[in-house]
């Protein structure tokens, strides 16, 4: 343990889900905490959008590492069960995969999932049997060892635990998430199945660690579950949470400078040119948009020397549509791999980019669970297909005024899910579409290059090589959200927002905190 910092007045950046659960730990350490936001509404990437009695999420749609959120609102002395109602979905997916055949529904729990493998490849159960022990093994390894570690010094990658698992991790640092899959499956879709989380870590299954296995585990046996009302009311919930804490939330209040004094920060200059000071800043900003745009060069950690080096997530084009009558033909989540699946892969991170067409796409059906997104005989559907990170693009707009490269991609992409999925007349059945670009993400969110996710857990932007979640050269600043510690995705978020407390605490350790019923005396 090091030295705990004291409470004083803090302001956090940004009030995504990061953001908010940041003040509200914050705020129950003792800090008198204010938020300022740019935009006009919260939630950040998890945002949402709403037309003609339809309401729309605009970011993450799968509710997965259930034991990470109730673990982050029992330190809030609560639980997901109070503040949530959550619905188990079955199937947790169903996948289209290539141009032809029947769809697969996966159901989560061992014994669906093998049954399913075993049904499409004679075997392959007792291969998944082995796969999800050694995916279960280092899940537990992840969020007990590397996760909740702020990596202020090496003591918890040198403990004996994990020292005596180096010849174990070794290779899963090493081969690729595809390698390790193909040297065990055979069929496509199986493989397919077990490769699709790498985009939920912002990569490829050809570029992230085989070590991400561990996702498998998540969706195939502990389940998929869903939050009624979509994942606005987990925003709503942790900003409940946080303003019952005390603490102040300030949107419209648009953020042009970190100030300091001696190096150390003092506070923020907002773009009316009103000041703020504080004894520490946490931006949960995007990380690039922090450092090269709110620091000045003398004061950045990461200049924008470092990222040209640096891998992005994907790109995404969000296409949000309102559609007239039942679409049984899709899940709640359903996924369409494109036949082809390494050159979709290599037409989105190779050099040159396009946009992949077809594309291997995501579409989520919440209407199928949650009638209060959509208006009665109607469907709610939120297409994600991973594209480029680059703004050039282009920009989306509602009703097909979007920029023209980027609404001709929503127009195949309709298409392409209308031919796949045999609904030939849903696009003359769309009554409200919205689309969503890279340029949009870099204008609204000061996203990187456009990026939807954050940093790629490429294996030298994961665990310790991520960007750490304090400012090298201004005491007093920390950082947030998915750029920084531990990475990408809701619970990822929630996790650093504990990692800031831990880091404020001098808590070095690697776990979780001790929840309050559980501390020590």
């Amino acid at each position: 343990m090091s030295a705990r910092r004291e409470p004083g007045r803090a302001i956090v950046i940004g009030a995504g889900i990061a953001g908010l659960a940041t003040g509200a730990l914050l705020a129950r350490d003792g800090w008198s905490v204010t938020i300022v936001e740019g935009r006009d509404d919260i939630g950040g990437r998890a945002g949402s959008w709403e037309k003609d009695g339809f309401r729309f999420d605009t970011g993450p749609s799968w509710y997965l590492m259930p034991e990470v959120f109730e673990h982050f609102f029992a330190l809030l002395g609560t639980s997901a069960e109070a503040e949530l109602e959550l619905a188990p979905l079955d199937p947790a997916y169903r996948v289209y995969s290539g141009s032809a055949g029947a769809p697969v529904d996966v159901r989560s729990g061992r014994a669906h999932a093998t049954a399913l493998f075993d049904a499409i490849e004679p075997g392959a159960g007792a291969a998944l049997d082995a796969y999800l022990d050694s995916a279960g093994d280092a899940y537990g390894l992840a969020v007990n060892r590397f996760l909740y570690d702020t990596y202020e010094s090496t003591a918890g990658l040198r403990d004996p635990a994990v020292v005596r698992r180096l010849p174990t991790l070794a290779p899963l640092l090493t081969r690729s998430l595809a390698s390790y899959i193909d040297r065990r499956f055979t069929d496509r879709r199986l493989r397919q199945i077990l490769g699709y989380p790498a985009v939920f870590l912002g990569g490829s299954p050809y570029g992230v660690p085989s070590l991400y296995h561990l996702m498998s585990h998540l969706d195939l046996d502990e389940g998929v579950l869903y939050p009624r009302g979509g994942f606005t009311e987990v925003i709503r919930a942790i900003e409940r949470l946080a303003r019952a804490e005390g603490v102040e939330i300030m949107t419209g209040a648009d953020v042009v400078q970190i100030e300091t004094t001696d190096a150390a920060a003092t506070g923020i200059r907002l773009a009316d040119g009103t000041r703020h000071a504080a004894e520490l800043v946490v931006s949960t900003a995007d990380l690039h948009h922090t450092e090269t745009a709110l620091l000045p060069r003398e004061l950045q950690s990461y200049p924008e020397s470092w990222w040209t080096k640096r891998t992005p997530s994907p790109g995404a084009l969000l296409v949000l549509l309102g559609v007239e009558g039942a679409l049984p033909q899709l899940a709640h989540h359903t996924l369409l791999f494109a036949e082809d699946w390494k050159a979709n892969f290599d037409d989105i991170f190779g050099t040159p980019s396009r946009i992949p067409d077809p594309a291997s796409l995501y579409v989520c059906r919440p209407s199928a669970t949650d009638p209060s997104v959509a208006p009665t005989g109607s469907e709610n559907l939120f297409v994600l297909v991973p594209i480029p990170a680059d703004p050039t693009l282009g920009r989306g707009g509602e009703d097909g005024d979007g920029d023209p490269r980027i609404e001709a991609a929503a127009d195949h992409v309709i298409a392409q899910i209308a031919a796949r999925c045999g609904i030939p007349d849903l696009a003359d059945r769309i009554v409200v579409r919205r689309t969503i670009a890279p340029g949009d993400f870099a204008a609204d969110l000061h996203a990187w290059r456009g990026n939807a996710l954050g940093l790629a857990h490429t294996l030298g932007q994961s665990a310790v090589f991520r960007p750490r979640n304090a400012s090298k050269k201004v005491s007093g600043l920390l950082y947030a959200g998915a750029s920084a510690l531990p990475g990408i995705g809701l619970p990822m978020c929630l996790i650093s927002a504990e990692l800031v407390l831990k880091r404020l605490r001098g808590d070095r350790t690697p776990g979780p905190l001790p929840e309050p019923d559980r501390a020590r005396v």
